[in-house]
């Protein structure tokens, strides 16, 4: 098979390929402790984690997440919405302590629906 001139000239000069590759490093899960209850009881973990760093806060409660919403954001870091079941906490650079955020999520499992409040303290190492 033989390249034309123009896709030659492109890939030599370095134009647009098929090929992305990422170097920002994947966020892992938040080291989780704790039971979450069942869904219309609310419930409390604990993640830990290094100062400035980031990690994901999956809801896992058996059944189904409807939708969810940050009622409570932390003092001490940030947290975003990924999508309904997931979250992503990320602790302020340089500090070191605990913060707390709480998370409203709404769903339905085999036994029970309803919604939850989930409060996560982080102790930031």
């Amino acid at each position: 098979m033989q390249l034309s001139k123009f896709a030659a000239l492109v890939l030599i000069a370095g134009g647009p390929s098929l090929l992305s590759v990422s170097l920002a490093r994947p966020v892992s899960e938040c080291s989780i402790s704790g039971t979450l209850a069942d869904w219309g009881e609310n419930s409390m973990a604990d993640i830990d984690l290094a100062s400035g760093e980031s990690c994901q806060f999956p809801i896992r409660m058996r059944g189904t997440v409807n939708g969810s919403d940050i009622s409570q954001k932390p003092t001490h870091g940030k947290l975003k919405r990924l999508n309904q079941s997931t979250f992503e906490y990320k602790a302020k650079t340089k500090y070191k302590g605990t913060d707390t955020f709480a998370i409203k999520a709404t769903g339905q499992g085999p036994t029970a629906s309803g919604t939850s409040v989930i409060t996560v303290h982080a102790t930031i190492k």
